[in-house]
């Protein structure tokens, strides 16, 4: 056995769960009123930022919608920055003025966390081409939902990208439902992976809740658009356990079809593989879950501890 993949899926297997965990906490805190605003929940679609940062260079970038709290844990921020930022505290990674939707950390390559739907699709593409005009070898990750790729703003960016070939990954994070409105009932061609074939684009479909298929996914696709080779589009057919926000009872589906996708579970299918195939025990698994709940409640405790901003800072990083 290597060393060297024993390390690597222990560290993806951490990502995940720091991932649900974190989640998991959010949602209880804001039902205790502790977090305000809007909360959206990545739990089910762990494996999708997971995978896909694994296949990133250390120099790439990465920029998503409001469901951005998965991404921003894994490119690096810490998990009390990113909990204080959703609990409005000034220790937040944004100075607790962004809130759940507006995570923002340039510094590890995170561009956002964007409130409007579809917006960081041109964000991204802007990046993209900052990277072209320098001529070095980095990508840009967008990710966007199936819901927002019926946007206008995203062809105008697939034309400009694929007219300049710059390096980006179009990132569907296709769970199923633009708020409530099913694929099925929103689009009459619902392969979402070949909305970039007019434009020149290649697409791939990924199986979203196989952490190791999306990292390699991603592989490919960083090797296809830092080749010159211009911009690829993924389709990663996740799912979402929770409602769209925590203000969603998710009435609009049945109970037995979101049982039939935990059957499928990125989490416990990966922690069976990683016992099946020994690269971790049962002590060790359990050693690494403790941790991560550990983790997990100190960042809390963190935050409850953590100020509010100061009445000043309403006059700070505005235009």
């Amino acid at each position: 056995m290597s060393k060297d993949l024993k390390s690597k899926y222990e560290k993806l297997y951490r990502e995940m769960l720091l991932i649900r965990r974190f989640e998991e906490r959010a949602g209880q805190l804001y039902g205790m009123g502790k977090i305000g605003g809007f909360c959206h929940l990545y739990i089910g679609q762990e494996a999708v930022a997971t995978g896909l940062f694994a296949s990133a260079r250390e120099n790439d970038k990465h920029i998503t919608s409001y469901r951005a709290h998965g991404h921003a844990l894994i490119a690096g921020v810490d998990a009390k920055y990113v909990m204080a930022e959703l609990m409005g505290k000034s220790t937040g990674c944004s100075k607790g003025k962004g809130g759940s939707m507006h995570i923002f950390a340039a510094d590890k390559g995170f561009y956002g966390g964007h409130g409007i739907v579809g917006a960081q699709v041109s964000l991204g593409t802007g990046l993209a081409f900052a990277d072209h005009y320098l001529g070095n070898k980095n990508a840009t990750y967008v990710y966007y939902g199936d819901g927002a790729a019926h946007q206008g703003q995203v062809y105008e960016s697939f034309n400009l990208a694929k007219l300049w070939n710059l390096p980006v990954i179009y990132i569907i994070e296709n769970n199923e439902y633009a708020m409530g409105t099913s694929v099925s009932r929103s689009t009459a061609f619902t392969d979402l992976s070949k909305r970039g074939e007019s434009f020149g684009i290649p697409g791939m479909k990924v199986n979203g809740m196989d952490v190791l298929e999306v990292e390699k996914a991603g592989i490919k696709a960083r090797e296809h658009v830092t080749s010159g080779k211009g911009p690829i589009l993924l389709e990663i057919l996740t799912y979402r356990y929770r409602g769209h926000s925590m203000s969603d009872p998710a009435k609009y589906r049945s109970k037995e079809e979101v049982e039939k996708y935990r059957e499928d579970d990125p989490i416990v299918t990966f922690r069976e593989f990683l016992l099946k195939e020994k690269y971790m025990t049962e002590d060790a698994l359990k050693a690494l879950e403790n941790a991560v709940k550990d983790e997990v409640m100190k960042c809390v405790e963190f935050c409850e501890n953590s100020p509010e901003p100061d009445e000043e800072e309403l006059f700070t990083d505005i235009y």
